[in-house]
């Protein structure tokens, strides 16, 4: 007798799934059961359900399919919500399958009762509690389905006792996976927007995840109107190699280019991008959005012209009705101006003299240098994500995910189990923030476990360190961000992982050789310059006055030698070089 159970665990399988990532449970059993008894789709055993949700994002990120997770009732699924929503405001298809406590027993303060058709309302595209066993496989397949169409997470409630009953034999649908399609905007509508695009002297194009495989388009475009590219984070893999148009990145993470050549410009083509910083868009040009949600069109600035199609579609549309722009003045002082930027940031990624700590920018280099042409980096959120996006090279093949939409610590890790498990052969290289990595620090387990080769690069600088940045901002002086860390290598190392700690600069490259090449998990602990500053591409004056501030107030309360190591850090350095 197939029961409920069996019937999922067959239905994800034909749509491709091939592993469910989770932490088994009582009410949880009947699931994994029929997991083990079917053998189609592994368990994925993690050490706490935050992971699961995680790995499944970087899964489903990676490979363009839904994946899966799992957490039984009460304060196992409950567990899932922030990986949850990381998954569902980066736009991966990921299912989650939330155990319940006995049905008979929902409304009555049962041992770990909670709603999870409620709580994960806000991280969900979808999102259903099954009462009677006669709603699946129904449900479940309303749940695929709405999550890999609106990209984003479904979440399906299912009482323990359902999983082990008898399934309705209902036939089963078609395999559940992404049905491609053409879109793009009406005749007029791209008819519009040539014919400001073809009167602009001065355009720019912002890109960001949407103009995934449109690199060839985005260039013809680009090279038509003679517009400088510049890109969110998340368009950074996708636009910045092979591309004589890129002039780097804007927003808090950027650099001075990206944010100049949008200043400068009269029209501003934003292209598959929810850039949410205003602060860094253009005051006074006229804005053409294209994007595939169109409820996405004018939430961050007021725009002229929107247009609801995916990139690739719509430039291929948009391009026969442009004229070729002979006018090249804004495109190459856009592209010397980004030179001149790069040049300056790749000045602060060196050795500086053997000193000590090692400058996190270097670190970032080396890593860089040394990776495989198609690694997989996955940041912290933090500074780790800073010094990824100014110092990480892409090519076309490499890839850069992270929690960069939701924000939250501690997803390098998690993701790159995810990463790893999709792609065991591949090399996956974590950039972890000190307090990212002991935040799941438990996760390590899974990594020796489970026998993935993750690459762990730790920025052990004894803070939380782009707090302490927020705080210099806003004219506060450092409180509650100190670090008391252990020797992450020796942690690595006790839990049966290849680890080494580096804290000379000349052992570095030597040190991060050995970490990658090794056969198996491992992980290098770098003491890095805890006051290294990441300057945005432009600093307002509430900044500058904030900054003021903080320095007055760290002298007045006697902590002026943080000062002196922030100029020695930074400002001399800067002069020096």
């Amino acid at each position: 007798m197939a029961t409920i159970a069996d019937t999922i665990v067959d239905i994800i399988h034909a749509s491709g799934v091939k592993r469910v990532y989770g932490l088994p449970g009582d009410s949880l059993n009947g699931f994994t059961d029929a997991l083990r008894r079917a053998g189609t789709v592994t368990w994925e055993h993690v050490r706490h359900e935050e992971a699961a949700a995680f790995a499944a994002a970087a899964d489903a990120a990676l490979t363009g399919e839904l994946a899966v997770c799992a957490g039984s009732c009460g304060p196992g699924n409950l567990h899932l919500i922030n990986g949850l929503f990381d998954a569902n405001r980066s736009r991966v298809p990921v299912l989650a399958i939330a155990a319940q406590i006995p049905a008979s027993e929902i409304g009555s303060t049962y041992f770990q009762e909670t709603h999870p058709e409620h709580l994960f309302d806000e991280c969900s595209v979808y999102n259903e509690l099954v009462s009677v066993p006669e709603q699946l496989p129904r449900i479940l397949e309303i749940a695929m389905r709405t999550a890999i169409e609106k990209r984003g997470v479904a979440v399906v409630v299912i009482p323990g006792e359902i999983f082990l009953q008898k399934s309705s034999g209902r036939r089963p649908s078609a395999p559940i996976r992404h049905i491609p399609r053409i879109t793009r905007p009406t005749d007029e509508g791209l008819r519009e927007a040539a014919a400001v695009l073809n009167s602009a002297e001065k355009v720019t194009i912002l890109g960001g995840a949407g103009v995934e495989d449109a690199h060839a388009q985005l260039l013809a475009v680009a090279d038509t109107l003679q517009a400088p590219v510049v890109h969110a984070l998340r368009g950074k893999e996708f636009i910045e190699y092979d591309n004589p148009f890129d002039v780097g990145m804007t927003g808090l993470l950027g650099f001075s280019s990206g944010y100049r050549a949008m200043e400068k410009c009269d029209t501003l083509l934003m292209l598959g991008t929810d850039f949410p910083y205003q602060q860094f868009l253009p005051s006074k040009a006229k804005i053409i959005q294209v994007d595939i949600r169109g409820e996405q069109l004018g939430r961050r600035t007021p725009i002229d012209i929107g247009l609801v199609g995916g990139v690739k579609d719509t430039i291929d549309a948009l391009l026969p009705l442009l004229t070729k722009h002979s006018d090249s003045s804004h495109l190459q002082t856009s592209v010397a101006h980004y030179r001149k930027a790069r040049t300056e940031l790749d000045g602060l990624a060196t050795n500086d003299g053997n000193k000590r700590p090692i400058h996190p920018q270097y670190l970032a280099r080396l890593v860089d240098e040394n990776a495989s042409d198609d690694a997989v980096f996955i940041p912290d959120v933090g500074s780790p994500v800073v010094w990824a996006a100014r110092y990480l090279t892409m090519n076309g093949r490499r890839r850069l995910i992270g929690s960069f939409a939701h924000g939250t610590m501690a997803n390098a890790v998690p993701h790159a189990i995810g990463a790893q498990t999709a792609f065991p052969d591949r090399q996956v290289i974590a950039f972890s923030g000190d307090g990212g990595l002991a935040m799941l620090l438990g996760e390590l387990l899974t990594i020796r476990q489970n026998k993935l080769p993750v690459k762990i690069v730790v920025f052990n600088n004894s803070s939380l360190n782009f707090v302490e940045l927020e705080m210099k901002a806003a004219g506060i002086v450092n409180f509650g961000t100190e670090l008391d860390n252990p020797d992450f290598s020796k942690v690595a190392q006790a839990l049966g992982i290849h680890a080494i700690r580096v804290e000379e600069p000349d052992q570095l490259e030597s040190a991060i050789k050995d970490v990658l090449s090794h056969d198996g998990p491992a992980l290098i602990d770098v003491v890095t310059a805890r006051q290294e500053l990441s300057i945005p591409p432009t600093v307002t004056a509430a900044q500058a006055k904030g900054f003021t501030l903080y320095a007055l107030r760290t002298i007045m309360s006697g902590r002026g030698d943080e000062l002196m190591d922030l100029a020695d850090t930074n400002v001399f350095r800067r002069l020096f070089d």
